[in-house]
């Protein structure tokens, strides 16, 4: 799974599908963008057909998935939020929940992301739950205790099979640096024993990794065992440098005995 965030940037949609397009052929695996909520049903960015609307004649066709950067936890009174019904309603793939960005900008708590993770979980959007320690919890050595404290949100709930996790350490997000691929490794592992553990059902999610990922580390990320994709901020913005990143993915993904 490789999900592109777009965050608030201004993207130029007509360059950026006509770069992705011409650097990326189909694939079949899991491939998503989180464009703001103005650009849902841009032209350009309607072109990237949802893959429940492809023709299976069409071998050009692509297998995109649009999704929110946020959504809401409930509806009616609540001026400038976008519900999980809206989202619903124009078919949005998948909801990006608990970013870092949102928990620091916008103060969002563990109370607050728990009622969105309930809202999404009973619909038919796939959620992305985002956690992630700082730089001083990481230098404290406490990043496991950092993680499971924000995987509470989740503590025995029945999860849908296409809950996903986006490890994304704070200290890493456009900063260009990142953690050692094995420690990544090892994170990622742990997130998937903790939510089988808490989760009702005992899900094992995927869990995808996020932070200053680009087109020259990509590789030593997805050759890791735990490693399910990348969530993709800022080299995302291009649409050539996001398409050699799903490229890099699908020689991974087409050659699991490297995994």
């Amino acid at each position: 799974m490789i999900i592109a965030n777009f965050k608030s940037n201004i993207v130029d949609y007509q360059i950026w599908v006509r770069d992705f397009m011409n650097s990326c052929p189909p694939v079949e695996f899991y491939v998503g963008m989180a464009p703001p909520f103005i650009y849902f049903f841009d032209n350009y960015v309607s072109r990237l057909e949802f893959w429940s609307n492809r023709d299976e004649s069409d071998h050009d066709m692509w297998n995109m998935h649009i999704g929110a950067q946020d959504a809401d936890h409930s509806s009616g009174s609540r001026t400038g939020a976008i519900s999980v019904g809206m989202l619903e309603q124009h078919a949005i793939a998948f909801v990006i929940i608990g970013h870092s960005e949102r928990r620091e900008f916008f103060h969002e708590d563990n109370d607050l992301i728990r009622k969105k993770i309930h809202a999404v979980n009973g619909s038919k959007l796939r959620p992305i739950l985002c956690i992630g320690e700082t730089k001083e919890e990481n230098k404290e050595g406490i990043t496991k205790d950092v993680l499971k404290n924000q995987l509470e949100v989740i503590d025995g709930l029945e999860l849908g099979k296409n809950f996903t996790i986006a490890y994304e350490p704070v200290w890493a997000i456009g900063s260009g640096l990142t953690p050692e691929p094995k420690d990544i490794n090892d994170i990622h592992k742990y997130i998937k024993d903790v939510v089988q553990s808490i989760s009702a059902n005992n899900l094992v999610p995927d869990v995808i990794y996020g932070g200053s990922v680009t087109n020259k580390n990509a590789k030593s990320f997805f050759i890791e065992e735990f490693v399910d994709g990348a969530l993709v901020g800022g080299a995302s913005l291009d649409g050539s440098t996001f398409g050699e990143i799903v490229n890099i993915w699908e020689l991974i993904y087409n050659t699991s005995e490297t995994r």
